[in-house]
């Protein structure tokens, strides 16, 4: 690669880290004074846009012009999402024995009211992490570098914080799991050409992480266990650990394999059509 081209994408690089973290920041400020919807994610979006109409593309690179298809993209990941976790949590039941009592009463309201609180947080992991910076990482290296690289930022994201720093079995699950979370999401979006369907995936996951099952009885949770596990040893904690990460990679490899409806089976194009081709 010619040292001119490794200087435009260096800086290419670096404007988008810095009106990502500009536009984010500004979100941050914002929210302080007026409390408008989804504020941070209308920034990145506009980060977004700008950033592909640098280079004469439109955000269609990232499947993220509204088409029927697309809106049905994120509502299939919704429930693969949900469905996945539900599925990994049963798993997780049959070797601790803890058993599943459903709730009641439970509070609908608060179920819808996560569903819609929770959405603008997984919109800007998605587009920070499966985004620009990451089909440009594919451009200029290749997915599997691609998902190495920005594998090991979103999982960063998740462990630098003092809660998770000081406890040791969340911390080594986390280091673990985030990045196939990543391997995940970043399928999705190739599998399918839109960030919509990973953006469906990940907010399910997350939907069914704080609405699916709890621990004790409550109203907020569709389900409830009232004898939850207690790891008395690492071997339980690693089994548990193995369970879950090998059956996400298994979710994983059936959605890259799949090339049934409504999968095409083509991965995402590394260069998005121009403006002037997707007008």
């Amino acid at each position: 690669m010619k040292g001119s081209n490794v200087r435009s994408i260096a800086v290419r690089f670096l404007l988008a880290v810095s009106l990502g973290a500009s536009g984010l920041v500004l979100a941050g400020v914002i929210s302080k004074y007026l409390a408008i919807p989804f504020i941070d994610v209308t920034l990145l979006v506009i980060v977004t846009w700008f950033l592909y109409r640098t280079e004469g593309k439109s955000v269609k690179a990232l499947g993220l012009n509204i088409t029927a298809k697309h809106l049905l993209f994120l509502v299939f990941g919704l429930l693969i999402g949900i469905a996945a976790l539900g599925l990994e949590n049963f798993l997780r039941s049959v070797y601790t024995g803890e058993r599943w009592i459903i709730s009641s009463p439970i509070d609908q309201l608060a179920l819808w009211k996560v569903l819609y609180l929770i959405l603008p947080s997984v919109i800007v992991q998605e587009l920070v992490f499966r985004g620009y910076l990451f089909t440009k990482t594919i451009e200029v290296t290749s997915v599997a570098t691609a998902n190495v690289i920005l594998g090991i930022l979103f999982m960063l994201v998740h462990v630098l914080d003092r809660d998770v720093m000081q406890n040791t079995g969340q911390l080594i699950f986390l280091i673990v799991s985030i990045p196939i979370g990543h391997l995940l999401f970043a399928t999705a979006l190739l599998k399918s050409k839109t960030l919509y369907f990973p953006i469906g995936l990940h907010w399910g996951n997350n939907w069914a992480s704080s609405c699916l099952i709890g621990y004790g009885k409550n109203e907020n949770t569709i389900f409830h266990i009232n004898n939850p596990y207690v790891f008395q040893s690492w071997k339980a904690f690693i089994i548990l650990l193995l369970i879950f990460n090998v059956f996400f990679l298994l979710v994983t490899f059936i959605i890259w394999k799949w090339n049934g409806i409504p999968f095409k089976g083509a991965l995402l194009p590394t260069s998005a059509s121009k403006i002037t081709d997707a007008e």
